[in-house]
């Protein structure tokens, strides 16, 4: 949910069938925006992705933002919550404005896992955590993404939000088959999907693809989305715009593919 498509929304029904905002978005008690958005909410289930969490944080999790987050969404009783895979607050408390990459160590892991733990205490809902782009590898690395996450899953209870766009960018910027990851995901876990575009940038080592969700969803991903709902079932798919926000008739006809896929699947699965 985009300010500029916000107008169409409240003035009529949309062929969405689900509504996702960045959390932080609204954190102000009162005001227009959330005074919109719970007009919304009656009409379209809800999601709610947060992006200032730092669940890789390896000093914690700030308690005055996890209260925020709770007294939101005790006020708009989303369906989902989600949280990205990173760390994104220096340890003296400086917030920088990026999802910042983990090593998937050991180390790293019980760091996460503590982390999802109080987070979902706090909250007192499950958390889905997103996998994110990587446009690199770190030499400690004793685990791959996939296991990773599953063990995170095994450990916390925590829902997995998996975003397809950024298996397709991290295997295309490492050089690996995006489908491979499919075979060790924890996909019972999956509750939420995210696609998007992306941007491709020439640099002194070649090609590199840049999770920026600023342009159509491309059709390998369309590919790597029907592939992961064959194998995962059918679960809600958000389409991901958000720089050079297009009318909401174009987002709509992505939106109407998405939903095409979750037909197919259906029907695959039936």
């Amino acid at each position: 949910m985009r300010h500029p498509h916000l107008s169409d929304f409240l003035a009529a029904s949309q062929p969405a069938a689900w509504l996702e905002v960045h959390s932080e978005n609204y954190l102000a008690p009162g005001g227009p925006r959330v005074a919109a958005l719970e007009r919304l909410r009656g009409d379209y289930p809800l999601s709610c992705h947060g992006v200032g969490l730092s669940l890789g944080s390896a000093g914690g999790l700030d308690r005055a933002h996890l209260a925020r987050l709770r007294a939101l969404y005790d006020r708009l009783e989303p369906a989902l919550i989600s949280e990205h895979l990173a760390w994104s607050t220096a340890p003296d408390g400086v917030f920088l404005a990026d999802l910042l990459p983990l090593p998937y160590t050991r180390e790293a892991l019980a760091v996460v896992a503590a982390n999802i733990d109080f987070a979902q205490e706090a909250f007192g809902r499950r958390l889905l955590v997103e996998n994110p782009s990587t446009y690199l590898r770190f030499c400690e690395a004793g685990w791959d993404e996939a296991e990773f996450l599953g063990e995170l899953a095994r450990r916390t209870g925590c829902g997995l939000l998996l975003d397809v766009n950024n298996l397709y960018v991290s295997a295309r910027n490492h050089g690996s088959d995006p489908l491979a990851p499919l075979d060790r995901l924890p996909l019972a876990a999956v509750e939420e999907i995210h696609i998007a575009g992306h941007a491709r940038v020439a640099t002194a080592f070649g090609e590199l693809l840049i999770d920026d969700h600023g342009s159509a969803v491309i059709e390998p991903v369309w590919q790597l989305l029907a592939a992961t709902l064959a194998r995962a079932g059918p679960k809600p798919v958000l389409v991901e715009w958000d720089t050079d926000i297009p009318a909401l008739p174009v987002l709509l006809a992505e939106a109407e593919r998405a939903e095409t896929c979750l037909r197919e699947a259906g029907d695959a699965a039936g």
